[in-house]
């Protein structure tokens, strides 16, 4: 069998990206938190985010209980599993599942900034910091959502460069995940607001909408003043730029688009 280890800190993506990277170097399998996947659907195992605590979550990632065990062996037997990317917080903790499910050595390890960039990375710790969202790369479907209390939703279909259907993944909140700053969609629409409001050739902030998902995109609509004896693309670009520079100094990660709308231009009268 040929083992793959991809390594990286809790909160940077890795389960986000897994069925992406594993297709793109042809592996059939993954080990994430527990599970036994093959070609994008659970195939065994029970997830550690479904553990009540850190403690056990992380003793169910490395497989310590027996039955888990087992029931996962037998199943890469049953499916003739020849190639397996498995998935962990450090090369310590992929050794440790190798080792546990007999699966040989690691023919190759690869981290979470050979998958993700550095732009991912920020926004996916993001997430988790202040939503304590995880993903994990099964269908909605085989997710035992009595499970979880708070939140359990639908996340992404992934496709292949070919658009071929590799899986598809669902967000959850673990119980164990107590601790995460809840920020209210109005700091950003007040952040945003504020960056447009400091322009001279602005006449009035319209409206503002933000949306943080799988992309972070802001939405402005503007007035602005007459007369335009400037070139305005570049003023734009330049408000863009701002904005682009206020939010990741305050959020620390950069929004994939910044949308401005110009609704009317208001001739500002001189008293």
């Amino acid at each position: 069998m040929n083992v793959y280890s991809l390594s990286g800190p809790s909160g940077t993506g890795k389960s986000t990206s897994a069925l992406v990277f594993a297709h793109k170097i042809g592996v059939e399998a993954l080990i994430d938190d527990g599970l036994l996947i093959v070609d994008g659907v659970k195939v065994a195992g029970i997830s550690a985010k479904f553990e009540k605590n850190t403690i056990t979550a992380v003793r169910r990632a490395i497989f310590t209980d027996d039955t888990h065990r087992e029931e996962v062996k037998k199943a890469l037997d049953t499916y003739k599993v020849q190639s397996i990317l498995l998935i962990g917080t450090s090369d310590k903790m992929t050794k440790t599942i190798a080792r546990q499910l007999e699966l040989g050595p690691i023919d190759q390890y690869y981290y979470v900034e050979d998958v993700r960039s550095q732009k991912e990375i920020a926004k996916a710790r993001f997430i988790r910091q202040t939503q304590g969202k995880h993903v994990m790369p099964i269908p909605y479907r085989q997710v035992e959502q009595n499970f979880f209390i708070r939140l359990v939703q639908r996340g992404m279909e992934i496709f292949s460069s070919k658009r071929e259907k590799i899986g598809e993944t669902t967000i959850v909140r673990p119980d164990f995940q107590q601790e995460y700053i809840d920020i209210g969609k109005h700091v950003y629409v007040q952040l945003l607001t504020y960056c447009c409001a400091k322009q001279d050739i602005l006449h009035k902030v319209e409206h503002v909408q933000f949306v943080l998902g799988d992309l972070a995109q802001a939405t402005i609509t503007l007035q602005l003043k007459l007369p335009i004896n400037y070139s305005l693309p570049d003023r734009l670009y330049a408000l863009q730029k701002m904005i682009q520079e206020e939010f990741h100094q305050h959020f620390g990660y950069e929004l994939d688009a910044i949308h401005l709308n110009i609704k009317s231009v208001v001739l500002k009268r001189k008293s």
